[in-house]
C-alpha cells in the first residue's frame, strides 16, 4: 500500500483524490477537476462530466501546458474539464505546482456567496489550520483570493492569471464565488493536505458567521 499520494503513479493519485472528495461531498455527481503535471510542459487533468466517485486511471488526458493542446486521450472522445484553462494558468504562473485540486463544497459555496459584492478576497479564520500553508505567524491576517462566476470559464482563468501576476496569494489556493476552492501544491499530496486544510477553515467560518 502507498504511504502518500506521491508513492502513486499520477493518475491512479487523482484517482484516489477523487473518490476521497466524493465521499466527503466536496465533488458530487461530475463536479470538480483534477489535475497533476506529467513533466514540466505537460499535465494529466479529468474529462469533462465524469462521476468523481467512480473515475478509473482512463479518464484523464494528457495537456499541453502552453496552449491547452490535448496531445493524449486515454479514452477515445473524452473531452477535458471545462475548467482546464485555469489549471493551465496555474501551472504557468507557479512552475513548482506540480498538482492543481479543485472541489465544490457547500461550506466554500456558502461563505462565498455571502461576501459582498465586488470583493477580492476571503479573510481566513486565523486559526491553526494555515500552519498547512506554511503560515506560521501569530494571529495572521490573510486572504483567500476571490474570483466573480461566469459560464465563461476562459474569462475566469485570464483574470486569475492578470491578478496572481501582479499580486501572488499568500496561500497557494484560490475561490470563485459560489462555486469552489482551487488549491495548488509542490506534489499531489502537498495540494491534497492544503486542500483539507482550506476546507477546514471554510467550514468554520460557515459555522462561526
Amino acid at each position: 500500500m502507498a504511504k502518500t499520494l506521491n508513492d502513486l503513479p499520477p493518475r491512479a493519485a487523482l484517482v484516489e483524490v477523487a473518490r476521497d472528495f466524493h465521499q466527503r461531498g466536496w465533488m458530487s455527481g461530475s463536479a470538480g477537476n483534477l489535475s497533476a503535471r506529467a513533466d514540466a510542459e505537460h499535465f494529466w487533468i479529468t474529462a469533462s462530466g465524469m462521476p468523481k466517485g467512480r473515475l478509473a486511471e482512463t479518464d484523464f488526458l494528457l495537456v499541453r501546458v502552453r496552449d491547452g493542446e490535448v496531445v493524449e486521450h486515454a479514452t477515445p472522445g473524452n473531452k477535458p474539464s471545462a475548467e482546464t484553462a485555469i489549471h493551465r494558468t496555474i501551472y504557468a504562473l507557479f512552475p513548482d505546482a506540480h498538482a492543481c485540486l479543485h472541489g465544490h463544497s457547500v461550506d466554500g459555496c456558502l461563505v462565498s456567496g455571502r461576501a459582498k459584492r465586488g470583493a477580492k478576497a476571503l479573510r481566513l479564520p486565523a486559526i491553526e489550520m494555515l500552519k498547512g500553508f506554511e503560515i506560521w505567524q501569530q494571529n495572521p491576517k490573510v486572504d483567500l483570493p476571490l474570483f466573480e462566476n461566469t459560464l465563461e470559464v476562459t474569462k475566469i482563468a485570464a483574470e486569475i492569471g492578470k491578478r496572481l501576476k501582479k499580486n501572488p496569494p499568500a496561500l497557494s489556493a484560490l475561490m470563485v464565488r459560489g462555486h469552489g476552492a482551487t488549491v495548488w501544491g509542490s506534489d499531489l499530496q502537498e495540494a491534497y493536505n492544503r486542500f483539507e486544510c482550506l476546507e477546514f477553515m471554510l467550514s468554520h467560518a460557515a459555522r462561526s458567521r
